[in-house]
């Protein structure tokens, strides 16, 4: 069967197309080498953007589109009044001109605080959205066009020359329509995955909240975390790291839901000997993370090997393994019952840590060990099906992602015209 737009190609470009260069098809927002200046954009200076005069919010709520540079569009607006005259409304295509290179495309009503615009000279001859498409498809070439030291920025000379298919725009116009179906197909199924994952989570903690809080089922004996585990932290002066040795572990190796031994410094086997016994954690402890953004975090340590921690980092040990286990502890270190006394505790602290002091006093409720382990399988199938769709999720984006750009290689390749 013959696509519309194969059929378009044999009617109105059998022998192929014209390749030119941006600066035959383009109006730039200022004068680059010698190239004459076809239309000047005002845009925000720095100083303006970040002063108090000029308001940027992260939402949706304004009318005016505040256009980074960045590679990710936050999405940022303003309003007219707030954007004064650097307000501009137009169809553009932009990248930045520090920094990482990317391109953007824009209708309607904007501000921009460090981005090069351009737009076509003639929506005749050359669409807009089919601009952003083939500056898109050239990134890589686009890419080796910034130079220097620290923040990069873009030789426009270079980037002027640079040569892009310009098939009739009845063409542009079908490729653009091809493409912008498949990004909004793309932006729906990480839509969709992305909910999948919510939902999957609150299931988990929903289930997570039941089973670990005292519901009236079972007989649950609520107890001091000091009468069951003993509290240990690690090291509190950096030690001298090895080429080789003892593993010495922190925050990052526990970051994720298990224990990661692959990207660990070493100290010696001297100063692991040294070492107080409170920094060596052994196979079933539940380590955890005492400060920074990931606060709380538990895994237990499944490993025999010989291991050094520290002070960001503390563990539990449980004194009598008939009457708790490790992956009990775990779970309950993620639940509202433990964070609702730690956030007690610390209620009005500047620096928020997990301290022994008063981690001992932390109440937990104790079902029987076989209503343990059975609340611990539970919780632990849930919590593989929620890894396995975060883990799935951004595999499935990228490949979703890499189909877009083959298919788009695909349309925007032509066979250039004798």
């Amino acid at each position: 069967m013959v696509s519309r737009l194969e059929e378009l190609i044999q009617e109105l470009c059998p022998d192929g197309v014209e390749f030119k260069p941006l600066w035959k098809l383009t109006a730039w927002d200022k004068k680059f080498n010698g190239i004459d200046k076809i239309m000047q954009k005002k845009i925000i200076p720095h100083k303006y953007y970040l002063s108090a005069d000029f308001n940027v919010v992260e939402d949706e709520t304004g009318d005016v589109l505040y256009i980074s540079t960045g590679i990710v569009d936050k999405r940022r607006y303003t309003t007219e009044e707030k954007a004064g005259e650097y307000l501009r409304d137009g169809e553009i295509v932009c990248i930045p001109w520090g920094g990482n290179p990317n391109v953007k495309y824009h209708k309607g009503k904007y501000v921009t605080g460090d981005n090069r615009i351009c737009t076509s000279l003639d929506p005749n001859i050359l669409n807009n959205k089919y601009l952003y498409y083939c500056l898109s498809n050239k990134i890589d070439e686009l890419s080796s066009y910034y130079r220097g030291a620290g923040i990069k920025h873009p030789n426009m000379l270079l980037v002027l020359k640079l040569i892009i298919p310009v098939p009739p725009l009845e063409i542009q116009r079908e490729i653009v329509r091809i493409l912008d179906n498949f990004t909004e197909l793309t932006a729906e199924l990480t839509a969709e995955l992305t909910a999948e994952l919510t939902a999957r989570k609150k299931q988990y903690e929903y289930y997570r909240e039941m089973l670990l809080s005292p519901n009236g089922k079972e007989k649950m004996v609520r107890v001091k975390l000091k009468e069951i585990c003993e509290i240990y932290l690690g090291l509190t002066a950096t030690p001298q790291y090895t080429d080789s040795g003892v593993k010495f572990i922190s925050a990052q190796n526990i970051s994720s839901d298990f224990l990661d031994l692959e990207n660990v410094k070493y100290i010696s086997e001297s100063d692991y000997q040294k070492a107080t016994s409170n920094a060596k954690p052994q196979c079933g402890d539940v380590l955890f993370i005492r400060v920074g953004s990931n606060l709380g975090h538990p895994v237990i340590v499944d490993s025999d090997e010989r291991l050094c921690i520290f002070v960001s980092l503390g563990f539990l040990r449980i004194k009598d393994k008939n009457t708790v286990i490790s992956g009990y502890l775990k779970h309950w270190m993620n639940t509202d019952l433990f964070w609702a006394q730690v956030r007690r505790t610390v209620h009005g602290a500047a620096k928020v840590n997990l301290n022994t002091g008063w981690l001992k006093e932390f109440d937990i409720y104790l079902p029987s060990l076989k209503i343990q382990e059975k609340t611990v399988d539970i919780l632990d199938h849930f919590d593989a099906i929620c890894t396995d769709l975060t883990s799935g999720l951004p595999a499935e984006i990228q490949a979703r992602q890499k189909q877009y750009e083959y298919y788009r290689d695909k349309l925007l390749t032509f066979n250039e015209a004798k």
